[in-house]
């Protein structure tokens, strides 16, 4: 009898693929962790270095150095490429060309290997590179999504822990929308263990100034990228959380950048939305009542990603 390991690939071994692989070993998600980068020396150094920290892993973890082709057997794939000095201008959509001239080079070689399981994107803009992605690979699209508004919403719950002195799994908070400018909060969604935060009125700890928080949030990253000029541990940890659910089935509610076909009255975009995360991808979009106010400002957030897969398509299509 031979026992199935658990095979993860990370395509772009930059700043977040190489911590996503480090998580990968130290969060005790994966057995096997192929390393694909078009820099050789680059994923030689990254692989090297891993294998020097394995012997610290809860269990073993081996790591390689593959082609795309070499990708073939994996379970899972995180596409983690990416040109960190485009975020200069504190925009994430700077990346677009970039990003969609990336991906649009090896996607193809991938799938002509052989590759028939879940892809998850970190690459930005995260919810028009996994739309290309999903295009491109021709992979169903609950088996390809991205991390989205999961690293937003833990900038969220970080920021109304430090307000409330709560612990952080203490409460339910996400963001939804773009994983860039155009995302909202829920605040009718927020509840503290199935208190509702409309019913905690009157304490000032949960007295929340709604656009500063808002602002906080999508600011995050540039806060982060300012003083060190990347941002790594946060969505490092996204990604490796996503893979670990798919690969342990853990059916977690988290927001993902996940296809809506008439969810939130939405239909042919991926979007931050949170939703159940298994062994078979996004197994289900998790679909809340809103506030009309929120449906409307919902609303503008998808437009504005559908912009953007507008703008993207000229990078692409021949």
């Amino acid at each position: 009898m031979s026992i199935k390991k658990r095979i993860v690939g990370v395509v772009g071994l930059g700043h977040v693929g190489a911590h996503v692989a480090y998580n990968l070993g130290m969060m005790g998600v994966a057995d096997e962790v192929k390393l694909c980068d078009k820099n050789a020396d680059k994923v030689a150094s990254e692989c090297n270095d891993l294998m020097d920290a394995a012997y610290f892993m809860p269990h073993r973890v081996v790591y390689k150095v593959v082609d795309y082709a070499g990708l073939a057997d994996c379970d899972v794939i995180v596409n983690a490429v990416g040109k960190i000095e485009l975020l200069a201008t504190l925009n994430r959509d700077s990346e677009m060309e970039n990003s969609v001239r990336e991906v649009a080079s090896f996607v193809d070689k991938i799938m002509a290997g052989g590759f028939d399981g879940i892809f998850v994107n970190i690459t930005n803009p995260c919810d028009v590179i996994t739309d290309l992605v999903q295009k491109l690979s021709g992979l169903p699209r609950n088996r390809v999504f991205g991390t989205g508004t999961g690293l937003d919403s833990s900038r969220l719950i970080s920021a109304i822990s430090q307000q409330t002195n709560l612990e952080h799994h203490s409460f339910t908070a996400f963001m939804m929308g773009e994983h860039g400018n155009a995302q909202m909060v829920p605040w009718s969604l927020i509840s503290f263990h199935g208190k509702p935060l409309s019913e905690l009125k009157g304490d000032p700890r949960f007295d929340f100034d709604h656009e500063e928080m808002t602002k906080r949030v999508i600011n995050g990253a540039w806060t982060t990228f300012k003083g060190k000029k990347c941002t790594e541990y946060g969505v490092a940890a996204t990604g490796a959380t996503v893979v670990r659910s798919i690969l342990h089935d853990e059916k977690k509610i988290m927001p993902v950048s996940a296809y809506l076909d008439g969810e939130y009255g939405e239909t042919g975009i991926y979007c931050g939305i949170p939703a159940v995360v298994g062994a078979n991808g996004v197994e289900q979009v998790m679909e809340y009542t809103l506030t009309d106010d929120e449906k409307a400002e919902f609303k503008r957030c998808c437009d504005a990603i559908r912009g953007n897969i507008a703008k993207a398509e000229q990078f692409w299509k021949k």
